[in-house]
């Protein structure tokens, strides 16, 4: 099914064999949390062998200034691993802030849509898009181009379904709405107007045309790395637009003209996105292969839920289900509860889903074994057996 392939960009500086994995996580449980969530353990091995001294540095990262070498060296080797896997070109830049994606639903309009003729038009497929709405309406004219809550975001739009508003300022999308479960499987054509992607959730699990956004954001703590991170993406001519009475760190062109430093950054979250990085594309083999391993992890899940004869109820509708979050319910509450204590019992944490989708929700980001997909489904069957 694709889960073992590996595509050796160059020497892997991490441990890959079966056995030393098993033995490393022997006393690890499967965390299928939706965020802080699962970081490789081969990332986890190495920030714990580098944390005392980083090689040849002789103190700790978590000690370094950010205007040292060292950090020089750890910020330009994750910032270049970031444009080799999204294909990142000349007409974008690469920039790292702090303050989550929430901060993104405020920063994008203030410097995006003032001096616009149009709206930010925002197409709504769950609650992160909702919350980037609220911020624009907070800054200008919003536009809902769909909104998807009438049935509780359970799926995508039809292509006829959008309404864009007049001359667009921009159009944003969420790719992965990690509550519900949805996910586009392709763009939507939004014409010329410049697409903007909140990516957080899959950020770096399939390859992205970076050609066809405007602009594409990413916390970092979903998965590719913990929190205090953000990878913003932004088309260069749309730095033009940022007004100058922006204050300084909530204008994009901040953050470019001082390479991600205008302030101290959190040198440690860079340091551990930057592993993760490295790992994907000199262990994993690059985010083509990261993409056949989280189509067949999640459709491990999907065929169980698909066969359970409806004891498993899916959330999203199959044509827009999501590769990272995989959501359904059980035939009653209390059944859910008991799913999952039991599921806790043996190993599997992490799996109450959202209280406004209820249920259960299952992520399998990047860094989730086969081994614990494989784990929960057997336990969805063993559940099912006994409680069906």
């Amino acid at each position: 099914m694709g889960l073992t392939t590996r595509a050796p960009v160059q020497a892997s500086r991490f441990r890959t064999s079966t056995e030393e994995y098993m033995a490393t996580v022997a006393d690890r449980v499967f965390n299928f949390s939706a965020g802080p969530a699962v970081l490789p353990v081969a990332v986890l091995e190495r920030a714990r062998e580098e944390l005392l001294s980083l090689p040849g540095v002789g103190m700790s990262v978590l000690e370094i200034s950010h205007r040292s070498p060292a950090f020089d060296a750890i910020l330009e080797r994750t910032l270049a691993d970031l444009k080799a896997l999204l294909g990142v070109g000349a007409d974008h830049e690469i920039v790292l802030l702090q303050g989550g994606a929430s901060l993104q639903f405020s920063m994008v309009p203030m410097n995006l849509l003032p001096g616009q003729p149009g709206a930010g038009n925002y197409i709504l497929t769950g609650t992160w898009g909702k919350g980037g709405l609220k911020e624009a309406q907070r800054v200008g004219a919003a536009h809902v181009a769909w909104d998807g809550g009438a049935t509780n975001y359970d799926r995508l739009p039809n292509a006829d379904e959008i309404a864009l508003s007049d001359n667009p300022a921009y159009v944003h999308i969420t790719s992965n709405e990690t509550i519900q479960g949805v996910q586009w499987p392709r763009l939507p054509d939004v014409g010329q107007a410049p697409l903007v992607c909140d990516s957080s959730s899959d950020f770096l699990s399939t390859p992205v045309d970076i050609s066809r956004y405007g602009l594409l954001y990413a916390c970092a703590q979903k998965n590719a790395g913990i929190a205090g991170v953000t990878v913003v993406v932004i088309r260069k001519d749309l730095l033009e637009r940022s007004p100058d009475s922006l204050p300084a760190m909530l204008d994009y062109r901040t953050f470019v003209s001082k390479g991600s430093r205008p302030n101290t950054p959190p040198v440690f979250a860079v340091y551990v996105l930057g592993l993760v990085c490295d790992w994907l594309l000199r262990e994993v083999g690059g985010l083509e292969a990261v993409a056949r391993q989280s189509a067949a992890k999640a459709a491990l899940l999907y065929e169980t839920l698909d066969a359970s004869d409806g004891f498993y109820q899916g959330h999203a509708q199959p044509q827009c289900r999501s590769a990272m979050n995989v959501t359904f319910r059980l035939p009653s509450p209390e059944l859910d509860q008991a799913f999952i204590a039991e599921a806790a019992t043996q190993g599997l944490s992490d799996l109450k889903g959202h209280r406004s989708v209820g249920g259960i929700r299952a992520s399998v980001y990047n860094a989730m074994p086969v081994e614990g997909v494989q784990a929960l489904r057997e336990f969805m069957n063993d559940f099912r057996n006994a409680r069906g």
